[in-house]
């Protein structure tokens, strides 16, 4: 039985190709990817060969935004069995390093990403992975709604960042798919109301459709002082400080997306209001959270997929949000070959 797999092998390009058979090792399980959300790092990767420090060098394997059926279980492997639908966390930790031990397994300097240079990614029709990252999904939950759980999960970890309580007044700048999962997120932790900001009329308007009041560019520019936290999503040059001047005396931000430039906070005016800024570096302790808000209807998924694609095109589903203004997320069924 062959294990294909959507190899990147150079900018701008895919090839099918064969890889080995996978076999567990203690600890882990083998699992066959059923849908594979395109995330904006697959896209730069594929396009400029880098995200931050993370340069690809030789052949690659993409996607880290997952739902899988467990297909092989190691010996003591107890929590999962084969035939589990199962939602994907795509970092595996060392688990003894100073920071595991503290709890934060998510700043482990040995952790090993999914799709992050040089640990390739989950564009293949079976792989091998520590069982500890993998969690039953309920037979009411989609492999496509499993994938999304990765991007809910660094709004809801967004809004921890931030501080977050009931009653918060809430803006999100960026209307992509972790902006508007950011938003969902904060609504389901009990935000007394969310704003959603960002250039795109047609982002604007699925937010609108999910309940959200929404703000244009000029339209942000022009509000005031009027919001409790802020979640940056865009990534945006000058996004950043825009919305940090939107928060009232005592404001808290959390910092998701990121920019390919640095930028310049307004430290007079975050001064002056005791501002609160924390960053986000992804996620941890969010799956078992996620899966509850989706699976319990908390929050709201509807009009996120936006196309479908197998693994032979996935060059095409890596370009979606490129060529298409419409596309959202775009989810490669690697088992489509």
């Amino acid at each position: 039985m062959s294990n294909l797999a959507a190899v990147m092998t150079a900018l701008g390009t895919i090839e099918i190709q064969e890889r080995p058979e996978p076999r567990p090792a203690p600890g882990q399980a083998v699992i066959a990817p059923r849908a594979v959300g395109v995330c904006g790092s697959d896209v730069s990767y594929f396009l400029n060969g880098q995200v931050g420090p993370f340069v690809v060098e030789g052949d690659f394997i993409l996607g880290h935004e997952l739902s899988a059926d467990v297909v092989a279980v190691a010996p003591d492997v107890t929590h999962v069995k084969v035939g589990d639908r199962v939602a994907v966390e795509p970092g595996v930790p060392c688990r003894d390093c100073s920071q595991c031990r503290a709890g934060r397994y998510h700043l482990c300097p040995d952790l090993e990403f999914l799709a992050t240079p040089p640990y390739h990614g989950a564009l293949v029709q079976r792989l091998a992975i520590d069982a500890r990252t993998l969690f039953v999904m309920p037979d009411s939950m989609s492999y496509e709604e499993g994938a999304l759980l990765e991007p809910l999960s660094v709004g809801l970890w967004g809004c921890h960042r931030a501080g977050l309580t009931p009653g918060d007044k809430v803006l999100v700048t960026g209307a992509g798919p972790v902006g508007l999962l950011t938003a969902e997120a904060a609504r389901a932790e009990g935000a007394l109301g969310v704003t959603v900001s960002d250039i795109s009329a047609t982002r604007l308007e699925l937010a609108a459709a999910h309940g959200f009041a929404t703000l244009s560019g000029d339209q942000l520019a022009a509000c005031g002082q009027d919001f409790d936290v802020l979640l940056e999503c865009s990534g945006a040059p000058g996004v950043l400080r825009q919305g940090l001047e939107r928060l009232r005396q005592g404001g808290r931000a959390a910092a998701i997306g990121i920019g390919k430039k640095d930028v310049e906070l307004p430290l007079h005016t975050l001064n002056w209001n005791e501002i609160t800024l924390s960053t986000v570096n992804r996620y941890k302790d969010t799956w078992p959270l996620a899966m509850s808000l989706v699976s319990s209807g908390r929050v709201d998924l509807s009009g996120l997929h936006t196309g479908s694609f197998g693994l032979a095109e996935t060059a095409e589903a890596l370009l979606a949000g490129r060529d298409d203004p419409h596309s959202v997320k775009a989810i490669i069924y690697p088992q489509q070959a």
